[in-house]
């Protein structure tokens, strides 16, 4: 590791109280903790957001511990339910709420679909460029009943895949946290330079 803990946010974007993204977001969270990683999860079906209104939001009770543990993630891994194509409103809320603490950081997609989840992988790929973050070249998709069951992991071909996702997560959150970090420190230009204190 290297001298400072990488830390993630780990959002479970989905309501159902027996979530398959759930189950996988906690397992990929439980894995970072264990080789080092300060991993905090947002799960809103235990944390519900209110609805963003941009009015009215940041005067809201809550809003500041919010965006502070966003604002501390150096890798953000996003979680969600395939709706017809598209992200869960609860993820989509969630990205409303937030533009100037991703820039810089590097997301993750993880996407419970039986379609592949392509589109919103896609998607939550183009909330990370809008906001001038990084994301991973791949997302990790996977079904129920056919990948999990019972709350449990039961497809060594997901178990690979997300082995493989907690290690570039580890490799790649880590390079570009410090780079990130030398970034918002330097004077020079860059692309987040509009993000110094």
């Amino acid at each position: 590791m290297s001298e400072a803990s990488l830390n993630v946010l780990a959002v479970v974007g989905s309501m159902q109280r027996d979530s398959v993204t759930r189950v996988v977001v906690r397992h990929v969270a439980q894995q970072l903790q264990s080789v080092g990683c300060t991993v905090d999860v947002l799960d809103f079906e235990r944390e519900p957001i209110a609805l963003y209104n941009p009015d009215t939001t940041r005067d809201l009770p809550g809003y500041a511990e919010l965006q502070a543990r966003v604002h501390r993630a150096d890798v953000i891994i996003l979680g969600s339910p395939d709706y017809h194509g598209g992200t869960s409103g609860a993820m989509k809320n969630f990205l409303d709420h937030f533009w100037h603490e991703f820039a810089g950081k590097l997301f993750a997609t993880i996407v419970s679909s039986h379609e592949k989840g392509l589109t919103v992988m896609d998607q939550l790929r183009t909330v990370a460029r809008q906001c001038y973050a990084w994301s991973l070249p791949y997302g990790v998709s996977l079904t129920e009943h056919v990948d999990v069951k019972d709350g449990q992991i039961v497809s060594d071909a997901l178990q690979q895949r997300l082995a493989m996702l907690i290690r570039d997560l580890r490799v790649y959150g880590e390079l570009l946290a410090r780079q990130r970090r030398a970034d918002l420190a330097a004077t020079g230009p860059g692309f987040l330079a509009r993000h110094r204190k």
